[in-house]
């Protein structure tokens, strides 16, 4: 890290999905990333980053809330950089409602990528930074199968359960 670099801000959440690493942006305080252990591209906490829960408190009332199932939409500052690509293909992730499940093909058709960009939408989901606020869980696969998910496919049946499309399962519900 420069000498000049502001360190990154971070806090870890107890939950009933695991220890919740959560990091932002050093220059916006916005939410950076989400992470759980284990989790495939996941983040952990560096040399030189600063632990400030208090920077958190938001996301931490609204993480517990949602947890809890009182809570069906984050309203959190959110900052992620990807490409512009990954950048769609998230904005598409916000737009999944509580509850609804939808799948690689429908998120590619809605950016309006062609059909065969449906493993080009795979890796940009499984790139998400913000696992649970940015639901890539509500993404299944086309015959309604629960695919892959970086937090480990029992988290994304916890977190469907709660939101109970899980039930609704296989067949995914329309945007």
């Amino acid at each position: 890290m420069a000498a000049d670099a502001t360190p990154t801000p971070w806090t870890e959440l107890d939950s009933p999905l695991g220890p919740l690493l959560l990091t932002a942006d050093p220059a916006t305080g916005a939410l950076a990333s989400l992470s759980v252990p284990g989790q495939k591209g996941g983040r952990t906490v560096q040399d030189g980053w600063r632990r400030d829960p208090a920077l958190f408190r938001a996301a931490e009332e609204q993480l517990a809330a949602y947890l809890a199932g009182e809570l069906k939409e984050f309203q959190l500052e959110l900052s992620t950089r990807g490409s512009e690509f990954r950048e769609r293909v998230w904005a598409a992730l916000d737009d999944v409602p509580y509850g609804a499940t939808t799948t690689y093909g429908a998120i590619a058709t809605r950016i309006g990528a062609p059909r065969a960009a449906v493993r080009a939408v795979g890796g940009a989901i499984g790139a998400n930074p913000l696992l649970i606020v940015r639901p890539c869980h509500r993404v299944i696969g086309a015959d309604g199968s629960l695919t892959g998910y970086a937090g480990g496919l029992d988290r994304k049946v916890r977190l469907l359960t709660l939101e109970g499309s899980l039930q609704e399962l296989p067949g995914p519900r329309p945007l």
